[in-house]
């Protein structure tokens, strides 16, 4: 009995040894990195892959309702999956411009009204942002300089790029105002016309 068991130790000895002489040194890698074999998710992390990558859309904004406007809306979604908003236009009318989301992403109408109503999921009432109710598309207003150039850059923890449509930006449009928003008047800030239209598009 026991010259069996000898041998039944050295043939699961050896049959340890023959499988072991492969080139899967993935047992070895796990133990040089500190962490426990087959855990691909962690490997990939020790080894420096991107598993929160950036995620990018673009706006390209032309004018409206016969304005010359022209620009880029850049939205950046961090790893914290706040999303940023960097946006720069040109051939605005000095002073204050309202700037929101709309629900549609569409900016065939001469106007831009193709474009619908403010992006408004949660059905709350127009207001600014820091306050009590604001729409999900209600931002701020951009002020354009004697040369016509406006920038604006703000992040927002309620939006993302993809995901449901209560925070998804993806083929909403970005709409310039003519006049700035009063965050008081219904539904819109009496912000006055539609001078520009861009559609979130996502980046490569």
């Amino acid at each position: 009995m026991k010259k069996i068991n000898y041998f039944l130790f050295l043939g699961a000895a050896s049959f340890m040894v023959a499988c072991g002489s492969g080139t899967n040194n993935s047992g070895e890698l796990s133990d040089s990195l500190g962490i426990a074999p087959g855990s691909p998710a962690e490997v990939n992390d020790n080894l420096g892959a991107d598993n929160n990558a950036e995620l990018t859309a673009v706006a390209e904004i032309s004018g409206a309702s016969g304005s010359e406007v022209t620009g880029t809306a850049t939205f950046t979604q961090n790893e914290n999956g706040a999303v940023t908003m960097a946006i720069r236009v040109e051939n605005l009318s000095p002073g204050e411009h309202a700037i929101h989301l709309h629900e549609k992403g569409d900016c065939s109408a001469p106007d831009a009204t193709s474009a619908g109503a403010h992006w408004n999921p949660t059905d709350d009432p127009h207001g600014k942002r820091g306050n009590d109710g604001f729409h999900a598309g209600d931002i701020d207003n951009l002020v354009a300089g004697e040369d016509g150039v406006a920038t604006l850059e703000m992040e927002f923890d309620d939006w993302t790029i993809g995901g449901s449509e209560e925070t998804n930006i993806l083929n909403k449009a970005v709409i310039i105002h003519a006049d700035p928003d009063d965050f008081e008047s219904q539904p819109a800030g009496a912000a006055g016309g539609r001078i520009a239209c861009g559609v979130i598009q996502a980046s490569a």
